[in-house]
């Protein structure tokens, strides 16, 4: 099985435990990574974000295997949508 298959194959839980592994340096049992364990699953990581996300979030990996960046003015934009924001007033308990 080749690494595009294996990324592919991939379960969205088995990417979670993945991703969350390598933000912390430790397995779920808080075994520390061992520096080729955190190398490999970076890069499991970031092919997963690439080819089954496909997200377009700020600092993620695109579609295209590089990193998103957006200007400031798109980042307003995106965030400009009063519906996409919960607001609350301070009486609403």
């Amino acid at each position: 099985m080749d690494f595009t298959a294996i990324v592919s194959a991939m379960a969205p839980d088995t990417y979670n435990k993945l991703a969350e592994a390598v933000a912390t340096g430790r397995w779920a049992d808080g075994t520390p990574l061992s520096a080729e364990q955190k190398e490999q699953t970076l890069q499991l990581v970031l092919a997963y974000q690439s080819k089954v996300l496909k997200s377009q979030d700020i600092f993620t990996v695109g579609p295209d295997g590089q990193i998103v960046h957006k200007s400031k003015a798109e980042l307003k934009k995106q965030f400009s949508d009063p519906a996409a924001i919960a607001r609350f007033s301070h009486d609403d308990l």
